[in-house]
């Protein structure tokens, strides 16, 4: 006992969060949960934070396989979704948290996963598409299956490897690990790859499209009456399942490239191939806003057959990738925000912790916490784990972790952010061990919801940039150490590796 002790708290003790007690916060867990509906519970959020952490590291360590979509606490001989690996959003959320919790050794299971997944990958690319490089699709398992699977309405879902990969560069953001850069090169090389050869161009003329494609589980109603067999309800549905050119695909594949050739300036990288792959970025579709003022899901201006559809593929790039938030104009956000409004605040675990990351991305944390509140009511009083559709599915679980993280610090646009998304109620709390882009480690605190202590480990050397007061001072080694003025509030300043700064 006093050894898995010793061997699960030399993880966990890494990173803590605390949020303000209240009279709710002594009782036990089931009462919290259902007194946080009318009175405020702060440091419940603060649970869910750690109990998201907990699971991961009992669920994902060097040398196991990745967490499942029921981590490993499935006692079912025929468990809900087969236990499986779904790359539409679940396996992916379940490692959101895993750079920003200072547990990046938890996400080696799910890199291993994706080198394999290569393997049969490339088979697929080459004997079902004709193409170079690798393909995966919407569902794996511990045999690493790569081929789409479950009919055209699940199957077209051809960018599940190419979203795996992100979690790639996420691991060298957080990282600055070259060599790890250098070894998964060839995979993220080869995820472009297939999608060089597999785009088409759109009939205007000017678009670069996916075909098929298809926006995960949710459909849209102008392709004609046909009717189509939806696996979620059990029964026919018209309309249509499939579609050239889905946003969610034209999301993650511009942020491939990106990286793609970010990875490669990094690296030295210099070919022809590279200079296609930049002109190809250039022609994908870019977001559209519908005739009803939203961010439309598909290439055409659709409207949804489920207008609560617990997805939000279309707004992926917003979180977690990033193509929205770069392009965030305000007739954009109004977009992303009708979404948001149209699809609600309820749905199933998975779903709502989306939403609040989501929310925070666009700075409203006391609407990402509304959404958490809805979250805990949906568990029923019984249990921190998820649920999709009243079944356990932890998703969700690790999905508020990473959302719980998003409302207290962002570093996705180039410079660490603190308390972008603050809700109201959380006045007063302190984050020691917290990660961000860039190999930093923050500690910080603050009190009537200003920063009152901050000081950041550099673990890799690099350039620190902030949002921060501009008559700030910075100390390292009892020394006060120059820093620039960056347009927009932010300040930017050399660190050394290992060297531990203070904003004072």
């Amino acid at each position: 006992q006093a050894a898995a002790l010793k061997d699960h708290q030399q993880y966990f003790q890494r990173s803590n969060l605390q949020l303000e007690n209240t009279q709710q916060s002594f009782l036990p867990t089931n009462e919290r949960m259902l007194s946080i509906q009318s009175a405020p519970d702060p440091s419940l959020a603060a649970l869910c934070y750690h109990f998201g952490r907990y699971l991961l590291i009992a669920s994902s360590r060097p040398g196991t396989q990745p967490a499942n979509l029921q981590g490993i606490w499935n006692n079912d001989m025929n468990p809900s979704w087969d236990s499986k690996y779904t790359t539409n959003i679940n396996t992916e959320m379940n490692y959101w948290p895993v750079e920003s919790s200072n547990l990046s050794e938890c996400a080696e299971p799910l890199v291993k996963m994706i080198k394999e997944l290569t393997d049969q990958g490339s088979q697929v690319a080459r004997e079902h598409y004709g193409a170079r490089g690798w393909v995966f699709h919407q569902n794996t398992d511990l045999w690493r299956v790569a081929a789409p699977m479950d009919g055209p309405t699940w199957g077209t879902f051809t960018v599940g490897g190419a979203w795996l990969c992100t979690h790639l560069w996420e691991h060298y953001q957080y990282t600055r690990d070259l060599n790890f850069l250098n070894e998964n090169y060839p995979v993220i090389e080869g995820s472009v790859q297939f999608f060089m050869d597999f785009l088409v161009m759109h009939p205007n003329g000017k678009w670069l499209v996916t075909n098929p494609s298809t926006s995960p589980e949710n459909f849209p109603d102008g392709g004609g009456n046909k009717p189509y067999f939806d696996e979620v309800t059990a029964g026919f549905r018209e309309g249509t399942t499939i579609c050239a050119g889905s946003s969610i695909d034209m999301q993650i594949l511009y942020d491939l490239f990106g990286y793609y050739l970010e990875a490669s300036d990094i690296l030295k990288k210099n070919s022809a191939f590279i200079n296609e792959v930049k002109q190809a970025r250039s022609k994908l579709v870019p977001p559209q806003i519908g005739s009803d003022g939203s961010l439309q899901e598909w290439a055409d201006d659709w409207k949804s057959l489920e207008e609560n559809h617990r997805h939000f593929s279309h707004m992926y790039g917003l979180y977690p990738g990033k193509v929205l938030y770069e392009k965030r104009t305000p007739a954009l956000i109004d977009a992303y925000k009708k979404v948001l409004e149209e699809r609600g605040d309820a749905s199933t675990g998975f779903s709502r912790a989306w939403k609040m990351a989501l929310w925070s991305r666009l700075g409203d944390g006391n609407r990402a916490n509304k959404i958490y509140k809805g979250y805990i009511q949906e568990q029923s009083c019984t249990s921190l784990f998820a649920l999709c559709f009243k079944a356990p599915q932890v998703d969700g679980t690790f999905g508020v972790t990473a959302a719980v993280t998003e409302m207290l610090m962002q570093s996705h646009d180039g410079f660490i952010k603190l308390l972008p998304a603050l809700p109201d109620e959380w006045s007063d709390g302190e984050f020691k061990g917290l990660c961000a882009r860039g190999a930093f480690e923050l500690d910080y605190a603050w009190k009537d919801k200003k920063i009152s202590r901050l000081r950041i480990l550099s673990k890799a050397g690099e350039v620190c940039r902030l949002e921060a007061a501009q008559d700030i001072k910075i100390k390292s080694n009892g020394k006060i150490i120059k820093h620039t003025k960056l347009p927009g509030g932010i300040i930017e300043f050399k660190t050394q590796k290992g060297s531990l700064y203070e904003i004072i």
